[in-house]
């Protein structure tokens, strides 16, 4: 099958991407202290700039929204601009990139909180497992603070402001973290919602919030440059919804009303894809549930191989196609498919914190081909 669909042009909003080939978000834990990325991230980003277009890790919009060690923010000046380096490079080598922000609470831990807070959430309902503190010791999840309605606003200002963060930090665009079992997903599952105000209770309720984030951003940046990920299906942060197919429909058909930028799809295969090798086993195929619902560009992702993308891209359930672990491990993953060359190994075992192994010293073909 060839592999040239994957390298049509594809507008997403105001984003002219060269390819369908996109670098989503993936955690790596190199930020440096007060979550500054660090001059080494720019160098990674970059040696990745020939993606249709990078989506950065998660990026926490406030000090209380951290979730994992080294993990980078975009509420300080310094965070700006370390980002600002990142952008600077990417560009310098003619790629996009979009900043994804996100609040992680109840999936987190005090010791992340400058005051020792408790996480928040949509209810008092602790996720399962363990956490990793800032030191990365394990400790068990907390039973999270649930939001009082009055205190919502402050969330969404939170993202407002990290959008106007992202502009400064000269950011072609923002995603919306809306998937993954981080806050705002925490709020559209009633799993884990278990409110009896305006945010909770009935689809419309608790899909509240995440139109609200998302309608302050479109106010900072423009609907076009404004982009939202979800999951449903997913399994991770212990969320689970009693409805989720009829729920996600609304949501999506609201975000269409939109006009956003693209929405960013995972499906639930790869849902536990950040603690193993293998795909989680799910008959739900979202890319075929929920395209006809939005009209806007679609972005999936989820374990696919570049045949499975094409098919995929063919059948006109997706625009563009996401692939992960293989853009970690490939910096110039779209030539090696273009050219059905041989992909380099993914290493798991490097994959978080750390320096420059498992990070910026995966060999290019040219590099590969000296050796």
């Amino acid at each position: 099958m060839s592999a040239d669909y994957l390298f049509v042009p594809l507008q997403l909003g105001a984003l002219s991407l060269p390819n369908r080939i996109v670098m989503p978000a993936l955690t790596r834990m190199r930020a440096g202290p007060g979550g500054v990325p660090l001059p080494i991230s720019a160098e990674y980003y970059a040696q990745r700039a020939s993606a249709g277009l990078i989506v950065t890790e998660a990026t926490a919009i406030s000090a209380n929204a951290h979730g994992y060690p080294q993990m980078p923010g975009i509420y300080s000046p310094d965070q700006i601009a370390g980002w600002r380096r990142v952008t600077e490079a990417v560009h310098a080598k003619g790629g996009l990139i979009v900043l994804q922000i996100v609040h992680h609470e109840r999936w987190s831990h005090s010791s992340y909180n400058p005051d020792g807070s408790p996480p928040v959430a949509p209810s008092s309902i602790a996720a399962p497992g363990l956490a990793y503190t800032p030191a990365f010791q394990q400790a068990p999840f907390e039973t999270p603070h649930a939001l009082e309605t009055d205190e919502i606003p402050e969330i969404v200002e939170a993202f407002w402001n990290a959008a106007r963060n992202a502009l400064d930090a000269n950011f072609d665009g923002v995603e919306i973290h809306g998937a993954n079992g981080f806050l705002l997903d925490q709020f559209l599952q009633d799993g884990s919602n278990h409110r009896n105000d305006e945010y909770g209770g009935s689809i419309e309720n608790r899909t509240r919030l995440l139109l609200e984030v998302v309608d302050a951003i479109i106010d900072v940046i423009g609907a076009d440059r404004t982009a939202v990920r979800l999951s449903p299906h997913g399994n991770l942060g212990g969320l689970s919804d009693s409805d989720t197919v009829p729920h996600f429909i609304y949501v999506i058909r609201e975000l269409g009303k939109r006009e956003l930028a693209y929405l960013h799809m995972i499906e639930p295969r790869a849902s536990s894809a950040g603690f193993g090798d293998d795909a989680s086993v799910d008959n739900a195929n979202n890319a075929a549930l929920f395209r006809h619902a939005f009209d806007g560009p679609m972005i999936t992702a989820g374990g696919y191989s570049p045949e499975a993308a094409v098919q995929v891209l063919e059948s006109k359930l997706a625009d563009a196609v996401a692939f992960g672990r293989m853009f970690v491990a490939n910096p110039d993953l779209p030539e090696r498919i273009r050219g059905g060359a041989a992909l380099n190994r993914f290493d798991r075992a490097t994959a978080y914190a750390g320096g420059s192994q498992g990070y910026t010293d995966y060999p290019r073909l040219a590099a590969a081909s000296q050796v």
